[in-house]
């Protein structure tokens, strides 16, 4: 079968490896010069399927009107008449219920172990390197309150099977021994003991060079215009380049799938949500982090990428602009400085930007749509590497007409008819 995918990020270049696998003519298209050079390029470097969790929780409201009032805070929104915005912050607050939060997390952690299994098959089936270290992430909490709220995720990973510790401040340390300068702003800490991390950029690059070697076609910087349809079914893409037709889409455009969405008639909730990082060499190992350590209260990520160290963090509802701000640098910079004070050189940092494609629930969209050959891979927000793999292959399963090794109810768009 012959496939076009639409986009070159991690997301769009796992699915791109997967159909080819299965022995399917694929062509990816993007307007970059290269795979992987916006959401994937600099993310925080976690495969977290431990941490797969929605946005949308009991308390989130109450906790955005907190974090809005801090210097630091997680959550930045944009004034604006987006009616886009406020229709998916109204769709997202719906789920703010412990029965939606545990329906939503559920479907979002089979999706990541699944994931997380996929790229270790990967790794061995290629002998793909990217950075990688098998070491854990550590959501720190900073006081008694977040570690007592981690019962109800506590609850979720033991029905799903994930393993995970309960540690207090000294087990903290012990994983992450470069918090031992600091060990007065840690209260405790879940261990996720099976994430993972690594540089996403590189890990997208590489599949793209193996996915290229087994005849999959990349046509960059090239512009795509819009869906062409007939009697039903999308008939060809428009680009800058002409028309690439198929007998099979696959729409992996992020945060800007809704658009090319929205002109054939399917609305996709999905929204741009802006995160910041910064990358900075590491000067000392030894206070540097050994994995990826969460600050609860910051919602900021600190990951080890061989011998750089990645802090990324911050929502910002902003719409599609990418313009860097100074302010989010200053929170990212300060979470790092405040928690690893002597592991890397603040005057050297690389700072970056992304969209991250979020849907109300926090579960991708991956599957078939009303239109019988197009497809989604879209709306992964903060967890694009983490479920890509799983995602990519779940969805080369379906194209393919095989049955899926996990079960993919409400992981299709479908849910949002309902």
């Amino acid at each position: 079968m012959k496939v076009v995918i639409l986009g070159s990020g991690v997301i769009g270049v796992t699915n791109a490896y997967y159909l080819a696998r299965e022995g399917h003519d694929v062509t990816v298209i993007d307007r970059q010069p290269e795979p992987a050079l916006e959401t994937s390029f600099a993310n925080a470097g976690e495969v977290s399927p431990g941490y797969s969790a929605p946005w949308a929780a009991p308390g989130i409201p109450l906790k955005a009107i907190k974090w809005l009032m801090m210097k630091h805070s997680p959550l930045v929104i944009k004034p604006s008449l987006d009616l886009s915005m406020w229709s998916w912050s109204l769709q997202m607050l719906r789920n703010c219920t412990p029965a939606r939060y545990e329906t939503n997390k559920g479907r979002m952690v089979r999706l990541a172990e699944y994931s997380r299994d996929a790229i270790k098959a990967l790794r061995s089936e290629i002998g793909i390197q990217y950075d990688e270290r098998s070491r854990g992430t550590l959501q720190m909490f900073r006081n008694q309150k977040q570690l007592d709220a981690a019962a109800t995720d506590m609850a979720i990973l033991d029905r799903f099977g994930v393993p995970y510790e309960l540690l207090d401040r000294e087990g903290c340390i012990t994983a992450e021994p470069g918090l031992i300068h600091v060990k007065e702003k840690v209260a405790g800490g879940l261990r996720l003991i099976n994430d993972e991390t690594g540089d996403c950029f590189m890990f997208t690059q590489t599949l793209a060079k193996a996915a290229e070697a087994m005849g999959v076609k990349f046509r960059m910087g090239v512009n795509i215009r819009r869906l062409v349809t007939d009697q039903g079914k999308i008939s060809a893409v428009e680009t800058d380049a002409g028309l690439f037709s198929a007998d099979a889409y696959v729409m992996a455009l992020g945060s800007y799938s809704p658009l090319f969405l929205k002109a054939v008639g399917i609305k996709a909730p999905i929204y741009p949500v802006k995160g910041y990082s910064i990358t900075l060499p590491i000067v000392d190992a030894d206070a540097a982090p050994v994995s990826t350590i969460m600050d609860e209260t910051h919602k900021v990520a600190i990951t080890r990428l061989g011998d750089r160290i990645r802090v990324a963090g911050t929502a910002e509802l902003a719409g599609y602009n990418t313009d860097l701000n100074e302010n989010r640098r200053e929170t990212v910079e300060f979470v790092v400085s405040d928690l690893f004070p002597k592991g890397g050189d603040i005057s050297k940092t690389e700072f970056w930007c992304g969209l991250r494609p979020m849907t109300p629930d926090g579960t991708p969209c991956v599957g078939a749509t009303k239109i019988p050959n197009l497809y989604l891979n879209t709306g992964h927000g903060t967890l694009g590497w983490t479920m890509a793999c799983g995602s990519g292959r779940l969805l080369s399963d379906l194209i393919s007409n095989k049955q899926p090794e996990i079960d993919t109810e409400g992981l299709s768009i479908d849910r949002y008819a309902a």
